[in-house]
């Protein structure tokens, strides 16, 4: 058997489920840190509020990182692949008409996490705003680039 790739061996089992509830996460190419600049960790929260506008997904919590994003959804309808395809490649063409830049902006693939009944919500989307604190980029939550909806 051939020696799958990273980012097709996360699509191995990926069954997305309408109403459930998803932790997606998705890397900057090389991990590179782009959203050191907050102007353009903002043009990425613009495409999770048009999913969710344009009833792809609720979001429920997300953080932007400076080279990665978490972002708790729930699915509305499409696929995870589908949504995530549409933010990645709407938010690199944003970033790139800001910047000047050109090319890809993210790495193939996500991770994504379906939630199963027995765990803990909210629990899950204070780790995912907690995400600057743990990494040392803020002393409390005044980090720009996170929200979620029990706030």
């Amino acid at each position: 058997m051939p020696e799958l790739s990273a980012s097709h061996r996360l699509r191995i089992g990926r069954y997305a489920e309408q109403n459930r509830i998803y932790l997606l996460t998705a890397n900057t190419l090389k991990r590179e840190p782009v959203f050191w600049d907050y102007t353009l960790g903002r043009l990425v929260v613009r495409h999770f509020k048009q999913a969710q506008d344009e009833g792809f997904a609720d979001s429920l919590a997300w953080v932007v990182m400076p080279d990665h994003f978490h972002w708790l959804i729930q699915l509305n309808k499409g696929s995870l692949g589908q949504l995530m395809c549409q933010t990645k490649s709407l938010s690199t063409r944003a970033i790139n008409a800001a910047t000047g830049r050109t090319g890809s902006l993210w790495q193939q693939g996500f991770h994504d996490h379906a939630l199963r009944k027995e765990e803990d919500l909210v629990k899950l989307a204070r780790y995912v705003v907690a995400n600057p604190l743990r990494a040392g980029l803020v002393e409390k939550l005044d980090y720009p680039l996170w929200d979620a909806i029990w706030v």
